[in-house]
């Protein structure tokens, strides 16, 4: 039954994240801001219950890690999560938006290259097979004078940049806090919730796009009505659409630490391979989004890469740990 339950958070929670996501963005792409604060509210709302102690001086169970290693944390989690939920402003299909992202152990490789990491032959290959299906994917989406795309060469070529951006500072993130896990100890809830919580006073900046973005939410149509408790509700549909993709975003984050702590790295990569492959479907499939020949071709090649990436780190770590054992023998 446990396996039942996170199957049902990560393709339920996940794929229908993405769903909203895109609900949203289609009819209001300037939603970014807003979209990426409601996640991160919920989050740490949701926190707040596990982690509030009034016995201490803030309020706040003590953190394993000293705050000074969240502030970075907090500060790469939350320029990722705002650059890439800006890029919807700049008309980046989701199908697109789903590609790249999957190509991150791209540069995830190369830190680790810089850092004197070794990889084997069968890593780089897996790794330049992605890579060209990224780059093929990515150029057969880019506009052209008798594609039906909303985005400018100029929006196109600076969603891409910043989308790179992105992926860039993701990769440093997951290696900072490898670090943090490795010397502090902690636990999954309690990285969610300081990154989401402590990541809060950072909107302040952004706080008079939100409150636009949000009455562009409110007001939109088509409106829905509810009759509850005596009261008659008029809201829009965006805004349902925003409070499940919050509520979808935990769920899906909920999944994907369930299955990490119930089995191995590469059974994660695998399922969040084809979790994202079936997220492109219903994009595909709901929202009328064309794939060209070259774009499938690419797709293909990035999960193929990805696959084999995930089966050859998982051989790598059994080569590793049974040369300790010979070691220590």
């Amino acid at each position: 039954m446990e396996w039942v339950g996170i199957a049902t958070l990560i393709f339920g929670g996940c794929c229908s994240n993405v769903f909203t996501l895109e609900a949203i963005v289609k009819d209001i792409p300037d939603s970014g801001s807003l979209i990426t604060f409601v996640q991160f509210l919920f989050v740490s709302i949701e926190g707040l219950f596990h982690f509030v102690d009034f016995s201490q001086p803030f309020f706040l169970k003590p953190s394993k890690a000293p705050y000074s290693r969240w502030t970075v944390s907090v500060l790469l989690f939350f320029l990722v999560s705002v650059i890439n939920n800006y890029v919807w402003k700049l008309h980046i299909s989701v199908p697109l938006h789903i590609i790249f992202r999957s190509g991150g152990t791209v540069i995830t490789m190369l830190l680790g290259v810089i850092k004197g990491k070794k990889y084997t032959r069968g890593q780089v290959l897996s790794v330049a097979i992605l890579t060209v299906g990224v780059i093929l994917a990515t150029f057969s989406q880019a506009p052209n004078k008798d594609s039906k795309q909303k985005a400018t060469t100029t929006q196109f070529v600076l969603g891409i940049v910043l989308l790179l951006v992105a992926a860039i500072l993701s990769s440093f993130q997951g290696l900072f806090s490898e670090v943090t896990y490795s010397k502090y100890g902690g636990n999954w809830r309690e990285s969610l919730f300081y990154t989401h919580f402590l990541s809060l006073p950072l909107f302040a900046p952004l706080a008079s796009d939100i409150i636009r973005q949000f009455g562009s939410v409110w007001g939109a149509h088509p409106r829905l009505h509810f009759e509850t408790l005596g009261y008659d509700l008029h809201v829009s549909r965006a805004f349902m659409w925003l409070m499940l993709n919050a509520t979808t975003q935990y769920l899906c984050i909920r999944g994907v630490n369930k299955l990490s702590g119930a089995t191995s790295a590469l059974t994660v990569g695998i399922v969040l391979n084809v979790r994202k492959f079936v997220s492109l479907l219903l994009s595909v499939v709901l929202f009328g989004n064309s794939l060209s020949s070259l774009t499938i071709l690419g797709t293909v090649l990035l999960f193929i890469g990805a696959g084999l990436y995930s089966f050859e780190g998982r051989k790598a770590a059994e080569r590793a740990k049974l040369a300790k054992a010979d070691k220590d023998k």
